[in-house]
């Protein structure tokens, strides 16, 4: 039986819409980070409001998650258990989004005639604690994200979102 064939302008559409969904995630998950470092700092008398900050970075992490993606980095294998690939995938996609955001803030140094240990500092933190807690949390934002995806694959495409949003 033939499938149907899937145009230039559907698949693009369809990547812009996951690009949007992905960006939009993490902007919200970066937002609130934001949000609760500004009400801390507030309170000590420190002026902090970088939303667009949150946006940028959902933006560029958003992107790093589609290339992963489309390198079907960490996908299921047979007989694998939902909890695994859920697993696997975040924590490859942690060190995908570390890997990158590192690699850039490195071009960025350069670009601006950075010494390459401040870049670094930018993407860790300027500790190994500060590092760990990045970690801790994006794997935390990473694990719904992948968990909904491959919940939505094994209920078949659409279901979820039937599921979700339909009403009863």
């Amino acid at each position: 039986m033939d499938e149907p064939r899937v145009t230039v302008g559907q698949k693009l559409g369809h990547e812009l819409r996951q690009y949007a969904l992905i960006a939009g995630y993490l902007y919200v998950c970066f937002g609130a980070l934001i949000f609760y470092k500004m009400a801390i700092l507030r309170g000590q008398g420190i002026s902090y409001t970088p939303f667009g900050l949150a946006a940028i970075k959902a933006l560029i992490l958003g992107k790093f998650v589609l290339l992963g993606s489309a390198f079907k980095l960490g996908d299921r294998r047979e007989r694998d258990r939902f909890v695994h690939v859920v697993a696997r995938k975040s924590g490859l996609f942690l060190l995908v989004l570390l890997v990158l955001s590192l690699a850039e803030e490195v071009i960025v140094g350069l670009v601006h005639g950075r010494p390459l240990a401040e870049s670094i500092a930018a993407v860790t933190g300027g500790s190994l604690l500060q590092l760990l807690a990045t970690c801790v949390i994006m794997l935390l934002i990473l694990i719904p994200y992948f968990a909904f995806q491959e919940l939505s694959v094994v209920l078949g495409e659409n279901r979820l979102r039937q599921i979700l949003f339909a009403r009863n």
